[in-house]
């Protein structure tokens, strides 16, 4: 048993832990619990914990059911909104196969191995988002236009706001977790909130995404209102994107800078660049996997609609970033089609590491290329290349990029 495991075990009965919760998501990002009482958990680190994988979207077929959801130590933590009664904490797991080798349909997997690949080049792969959501006063109905908390605009500032108490009681609980929170405001839609996370390495940020959701929504309903990461709930205002900012790093050096280069961008963050426009597509169909998606990206206002790069641009599917040019740590590529409905593990892949050897002029629509039908394709097509499987066992994304509503 590693320390860390010896770590959990005993913070479990020093702070009369009763339930631990075991988290992981399906294909589309949903999160999946299970609670397991304490007495359980030493026999769930050492063998695992059986589970009916056909009946999670995307994981399995039902002559191949049977999975075990393994949980990392590393990722304990109390929540903090239970405040009566024994405490509750979560972990997330990772999901094996009986003879114990990895799930290739576990989202959290499919991340690890791409940041293997990655760190098998040099790389360190680190990403910050900036992630928008919407405060209703009632939860959202099909056929009825949602009410939001507020009329204000962005980063108006009013005294004893809803939206601002709430920013301060989530961002304490995000702390209180362990997770870093660099900004918060007032985005730029009535009842719009905005809430930026620390960079961190891509698989705590997902992790981190995944508990921001869940903290985000119970602070929400504590205070009698809605939380709604839905990515266009309004015709008429912005939607709600997860601006990801992403840098590799190899060892402590910034792989993107280079001071004697036009805009300090090096090679290898131009290469990167051309490899997030030339697989726009492919990479769109997964980042923006529900049709309320699209009405984002064709809405207008800052959201990119077309496949292109630029600096101080905000409509550009990719911007470079221009805050502090001249210092090297900071140098980083933006990727702006990303909503806050996404699954976290699959948005936060180095998707192009390995690039494209020039850089592309070209700028088709962005909901033209990943349209319906040709977003089915190139979902099935990252599926195959991702996972290793047949993308009709394993990927649904394409099928339900056709549901309309979200």
């Amino acid at each position: 048993m590693d320390k860390q495991t010896e770590f959990v075990l005993r913070a479990i009965e020093e702070r009369d832990v009763r339930f631990v919760r075991m988290w992981f998501t399906d294909v589309l990002g949903f999160l999946k619990s299970v609670a397991v009482a304490p007495a359980e958990l030493e026999g769930a680190f050492a063998e695992g914990m059986g589970f009916d994988g056909s009946a999670i979207e995307g994981f399995a077929r039902v002559y191949e059911s049977d999975m075990l959801a393994h949980p990392d130590p590393a990722t304990f933590q109390v929540l903090p909104w239970r405040d009566t009664g024994p405490a509750t904490a979560r972990m997330f797991c990772d999901i094996t196969m009986p003879d114990g080798s990895p799930s290739y349909a576990d989202p959290r997997y499919v991340l690890k191995r791409a940041l293997k690949k990655a760190a098998d080049l040099g790389f360190t792969f680190y990403t910050h988002p900036e992630v928008e959501f919407f405060l209703f006063k009632d939860p959202v109905k099909p056929g009825k236009p949602p009410t939001p908390v507020d009329q204000s605009g962005y980063f108006d500032h009013t005294p004893q706001s809803l939206g601002t108490d709430f920013r301060r009681r989530a961002i304490t609980m995000l702390e209180q977790m362990g997770i870093s929170v660099e900004y918060s405001h007032h985005e730029g839609a009535p009842g719009q909130q905005e809430i930026d996370l620390r960079y961190a390495d891509a698989l705590s940020t997902a992790d981190n995404l995944m508990t921001f959701r869940v903290v985000v929504k119970e602070v929400a309903l504590s205070q009698g209102i809605h939380a709604s990461f839905m990515p266009k709930p309004f015709t008429e205002h912005p939607g709600s994107g997860m601006h990801t900012h992403m840098s590799l790093f190899e060892g402590d050096t910034n792989a993107f800078y280079d001071a004697s280069a036009e805009h300090h961008l090096s090679k290898v963050g131009r290469y990167f660049i051309a490899g997030l426009l030339r697989h726009a597509a492919e990479i769109t169909a997964v980042t923006n996997q529900w049709t309320n998606s699209y009405k984002r990206l064709a809405g207008g206002g800052e959201a990119p609609s077309y496949i292109c790069w630029g600096r101080n641009n905000r409509s550009a599917l990719v911007r470079v970033p221009m805050y502090k040019p001249n210092k090297g740590s900071s140098a980083r590529v933006e990727l702006r089609s990303i909503d806050s409905a996404a699954n976290p593990y699959l948005t936060g892949h180095p998707h192009p590491i390995q690039g494209e050897k020039r850089l592309r002029p070209a700028a088709p629509s962005l909901p033209a290329a990943a349209s319906v039908r040709n977003a089915k394709v190139a979902a099935e097509n990252v599926a195959a290349a991702a996972t290793g499987a047949g993308p009709s066992d394993a990927w649904p994304i394409g099928a339900r990029l056709s549901v309309s509503g979200w």
